[in-house]
């Protein structure tokens, strides 16, 4: 049975949820699913903006045909060529022979990489136009955002981007597809928008910034992202707290404090830290990073203005799940932080020294010198005096 839902007169979500899958890109932990979005423009020309996931393949094919209503489907824009989205571009092919692709040029080889179809495709290029009838579609180049055959597509005469992989976020959808239904609130959606951009967009900040300014040049009255909830009345914030991220800029003051533990010394510093900083006011949260992935632990770092790090020394190294998490700092390019590191040796406390190698090819960190050692568990003489004094750098 088809699910449809018109967004606009002419224009018709095909999309679904996955509420089975638990693990994203075969890496990120879902607590509750994801959704897949697809649409389908029925202009003279029926135009369809992407497919969707291979597991919701068969409601797809359900709802397209039930929005064609017999029609001859015309184009196909295919805006990000990752799996999650064009999974079931074959198989359209084969139900609709006729459909003309549009895609960039970066996009033709890994059409044919990933699915074998060798036909001709309709490559365009930013500024380009395509008429459909009462609409005008023209496309914006937006590489590595996060791939870089990346298009977006804008419908100049209902003032729609398509946005892509930008604007979405873990989970599957509650009913409502838009940030107008009545049980959307901004800023719990927010957590998981944050996990997503942090994780799968985050590294490419300077690329993200580029295409906000082109974004800025346009009137934009609603945003179809592939993932995630359709913006129609909160556009000004997901931009702007878009805006904030990719340029590393912390969304709050305040402390995330990141630690691992073997026999709870460790965990014990890094709550006496809390309650310190607690007293003192300061915004903070405290993750066990043996129990938490480390997209969490990204995404929190992109909310927060400081970090601390609470490490036990293992084998003369980093404590794994403490590392596994900087390997994801590291890799995203986490910057413009304050940074404290505690470490933890019965007789060789190593872990700090190289943390603060693996944290020193990220730019802008400030490293403070309040960070230190402790050995087996922390003394009331380092409670009283290295850890207030970290308190008061980080409050």
């Amino acid at each position: 049975m088809h699910n449809t839902i018109n967004i606009r007169e002419d224009l018709v979500w095909l999309g679904g949820s996955d509420r089975r899958i638990t693990l994203f890109e075969g890496a990120y932990p879902l607590s509750d699913g994801m959704s897949y979005n697809s649409y389908l423009l029925t202009d003279e020309k029926k135009v369809l903006f992407d497919t969707v996931d291979k597991e919701i393949a068969g409601l797809f094919f359900e709802n397209l045909e039930y929005a064609l209503n017999g029609n001859k489907l015309d184009y196909v824009i295919v805006q990000h060529v990752e799996p999650d989205h064009s999974a079931t571009l074959k198989e359209l092919i084969l139900r609709y022979p006729d459909v003309k692709i549009i895609c960039s040029k970066q996009a033709v080889n890994m059409i044919r990489q990933f699915y074998g179809i060798e036909r001709e495709m309709q490559v365009v290029k930013e500024g380009d136009t395509v008429c459909t009838g009462k609409h005008e579609l023209t496309f914006i180049n937006a590489p590595m955002v996060h791939w870089p055959e990346v298009i977006m597509t804008y419908d100049k005469t209902d003032k729609i981007l398509f946005s892509a992989d930008a604007f979405g976020s873990f989970g599957a959808f509650n009913g409502g597809i838009t940030d107008s239904a009545n049980d959307f609130c901004f800023a719990d959606y927010l957590s998981e928008a944050r996990r997503y951009y942090a994780n799968i967009v985050g590294k490419y900040g300077p690329q993200v910034s580029a295409v906000l300014k082109k974004a800025a040049a346009i009137e934009i009255e609603t945003i179809c992202p592939l993932h995630g909830v359709i913006w129609q009345s909160h556009i000004k914030e997901i931009v702007d707290v878009y805006g904030k991220w990719a340029a590393y800029e912390p969304e709050k003051e305040g402390v995330v404090i990141l630690y691992g533990s073997i026999y709870g010394n460790s965990a014990n510093s890094a709550d006496i830290l809390a309650n310190k900083l607690a007293d003192k006011g300061v915004c903070l949260r405290v993750m066990d990073m043996s129990m938490k992935h480390p997209s969490y632990a990204l995404a929190a770092v992109f909310e927060y203005s400081s970090f601390v790090i609470v490490s036990p020394t293992v084998d003369a190294g980093i404590f794994g799940p403490i590392d596994n998490m900087l390997n994801s700092f590291v890799s995203h390019n986490i910057s413009s932080r304050k940074v404290a590191v505690i470490d933890n040796g019965t007789w060789a406390p190593m872990a700090g020294k190289l943390i603060k190698e693996k944290l020193s090819s990220c730019k802008d960190l400030t490293i403070l010198e309040e960070s230190f050692s402790i050995k087996s568990s922390l003394t009331n003489v380092q409670a009283e005096g290295e850890l207030e004094k970290l308190a008061e750098a980080l409050k």
